[in-house]
């Protein structure tokens, strides 16, 4: 099978995550007989840069042109530090998911078993746990219009909007993703002070009781929800919510595994769907070789098996990455106070067990 891929490596450790992920796609493609383009875009700092723009048209006839997206990460303190700046590389990214109608943000949270002495809850908590969180990702506050400040700055205004349709797209797919789980879907939201979440209650019930009766559906207020994912992870399957909600959550369920640097996520739309790592671009370890490039190698056996139905490969790529762990050969995030590997090192051991 031959397939062209989007490859935006982006900010910080992007390009140095990003190239081992890279390296083990190649390797899928030399043991499973598979042939993968690969061919690089610009966006987020070093898109603006180079041409002023965090998500340049260039960098989208790309992805428009490509059958799937592998991306790094986005963010840069010199435009973090700098409150007045005019443009930032997070627009980019914003820009980038509503232009390519990447409308669902999916996250799978399962902790590794050798891991979970590593996380900051306790075992019994979190063992047996095992989420996906699907995240609206192209309406609510983050793009709502009006929004802006008062004439004298003293105020600011942000406004959440959501139509049904929005609503039904991204259900539909937490429904369709508890037929392939454990069959249910726990929706998110603040329904008792807020008129989109009520909309979106109601949007769900209705779409449960037309197509879905044989998923079992219930709901939790998000204040409820952040508390019971620290407390019992393990009682939830699909949890789905909006945008805003979606990205506190889904932060806040990466502690569960024990680091941030394990956690993959699609961003899927309706004809093109992009794979990226849920943690930032961490400027700190830029050009080191010590960052984590687990999630983005899991990112993109998602892809494989998203994307391109080969879940075969991608259970290649999920098996080495769970023989790197078990068998110490991780970076110093994972290391504790064990002998490091640095991000070269552990990609081409994902590699030579694949």
């Amino acid at each position: 099978m031959k397939k062209k891929i989007a490859v935006l490596p982006g900010d910080g450790i992007g390009p140095e995550i990003i190239a081992q992920a890279v390296k083990v796609l190649e390797t899928v493609g030399k043991r499973y007989n598979h042939e993968f383009e690969f061919e690089e875009g610009i966006v987020g700092a070093c898109a603006i840069d180079e041409c002023g723009d965090p998500y340049p048209l260039k960098t989208h006839e790309l992805c428009m042109e490509s059958d799937a997206i592998l991306f790094g990460a986005i963010g840069d303190p010199k435009y973090d530090n700098n409150p007045n700046a005019k443009v930032r590389p997070e627009q980019g990214l914003l820009k980038m998911r509503k232009s390519l109608g990447l409308f669902a943000n999916l996250r799978p949270i399962e902790p590794f078993s050798c891991l979970i002495e590593r996380s900051p809850l306790k075992k019994e908590r979190i063992e047996g746990a095992n989420l996906m969180i699907v995240r609206e990702l192209t309406g609510g506050l983050y793009f709502g219009e009006p929004r802006g400040r008062s004439e004298n700055g003293n105020v600011a205004f942000d406004t959440c909007v959501y139509s049904k349709d929005e609503i039904r797209r991204i259900a539909v797919k937490a429904f369709e993703l508890a037929k392939m789980r454990r069959g249910s879907v726990t929706l998110v939201d603040k329904a008792n002070v807020l008129a989109t979440s009520r909309l979106w209650r109601e949007t769900v019930k209705e779409l449960h009781k037309e197509l879905y009766s044989d998923i079992e559906l219930d709901f939790m207020f998000v204040d409820n929800a952040a508390m019971q994912l620290v407390t019992a992870p393990g009682k939830f399957d699909v949890l789905l919510t909006e945008n805003l909600f979606g990205d506190i959550l889904s932060d806040e369920a990466s502690v569960i595994t024990g680091s941030i640097g394990l956690l993959p996520s699609a961003s899927v739309g309706e004809n093109l769907s992009l794979y990226e790592p849920i943690h930032g671009s961490y400027p700190q370890a830029k050009g080191k070789n010590i960052a984590n490039p687990v999630a983005t190698i899991l990112s993109a056996a998602m892809m494989l098996e998203y994307s391109f139905g080969m879940k075969q490969e991608a259970d290649a790529i999920k098996q080495a990455c769970r023989e790197s762990i078990e068998q110490g050969i991780v970076t110093e995030d994972l290391a504790a106070d064990k002998q490091s590997y640095s991000t070269t090192e552990v990609g081409e051991f994902i590699c030579s067990q694949i």
